[in-house]
């Protein structure tokens, strides 16, 4: 019922009220901006002689530049279209248990997570046999990264503290 008294009060006088909207004189547009003076003509000779001209001051300024550059040296395509990219020495993986998941080679200096993960059971395990000095010649890479990374790399720590209301022998 509500609808039909909205309706009602939304149609009354309806034609009348239109009427009276468009017959409104509507506001008189904002003045456009004044449009600049067109430049010169390409054709013009004054134009053409100022590009033509020589400054010589702005010539011996040129003059003191002295610019040293080297390309690298030009790549010559392949047969198959492909420029050849630099090749990363790259070393094969001491591959586990866990082959599937690891990757078949990585660059030098760079150790996958599997290899981490084997090296730091290893050191683990056996520490007199896997130091950082054998672990760093093996994997090839710096001894001062084996040597933080045994220090701060910890995955296999497992600690348990007793409850406090238990008394600890």
């Amino acid at each position: 019922m509500g609808a039909r008294v909205t309706r009602a009060f939304r149609n009354f006088n309806l034609e009348n009220r239109a009427t009276r909207e468009i017959s409104k004189d509507r506001p008189a547009p904002a003045p456009r901006h004044a449009v600049a003076r067109p430049g010169p003509r390409p054709d013009d000779s004054e134009i053409q002689e100022e590009i033509r001209r020589k400054d010589d001051k702005l010539l011996a300024l040129l003059k003191e530049v002295y610019v040293d550059s080297r390309d690298p040296p030009v790549q010559v395509k392949d047969e198959g279209g492909i420029i050849p990219s630099k090749q990363q020495e790259c070393r094969l993986t001491k591959l586990g248990h866990l082959s599937d998941l690891d990757i078949p080679s990585i660059p030098k200096g760079k150790i996958s997570v599997v290899e981490v993960l084997t090296l730091l059971n290893d050191h683990k395990l056996s520490p007199q046999t896997w130091t950082a000095e054998k672990i760093a010649k093996e994997y090839g890479i710096d001894l001062k990264e084996v040597t933080s990374l045994l220090e701060f790399f910890i995955p296999f720590a497992v600690e348990i503290f007793p409850p406090k209301d238990k008394k600890v022998l």
